[in-house]
């Protein structure tokens, strides 16, 4: 059984920069392409990014501001988020899925588990 648990959300302003972290627990955290999905209010869940074996890939509106990297010996998958705004505010969730290395996976419900989420405010 996998458990994921996010960690890293807060209140910042408009331009700052924020770390999220998804903790892992499990077997074989190597075995699994990993993710984040955010849901801003009244929207549903959309991907943002994934990394696999070392291919990594991002939604259109992040992927020159943000960064996803995962430190496979401490089972932990990170999001690094520069030039924040608005429109970034949501629930941010990890989610993790057993796949072959190099292989996208960008669809929540393709996804086996997923965490709890942490929040991300950006004000003006």
């Amino acid at each position: 059984q996998v458990h994921l648990v996010e960690s890293g959300g807060g209140l910042v302003q408009t331009g700052a920069s924020l770390g999220l972290s998804c903790a892992y627990s499990g077997q074989s955290f190597t075995s699994y392409a990993m993710s984040w999905f955010r849901q801003r209010p009244g929207q549903p869940r959309r991907f943002v990014a994934t990394i696999s074996g070392g291919t990594t890939y991002y939604t259109d509106s992040v992927k020159d501001r943000f960064k996803i990297s995962r430190d496979d010996a401490k089972n932990t998958l990170h999001l690094q988020m520069n030039d924040l705004n608005a429109e970034d505010t949501a629930l941010y969730f990890c989610a993790a899925v057993k796949a072959e290395p190099n292989t996208v996976v960008a669809g929540w419900d393709d996804y086996d588990y997923h965490g709890q989420g942490t929040q991300v405010t950006v004000s003006s």
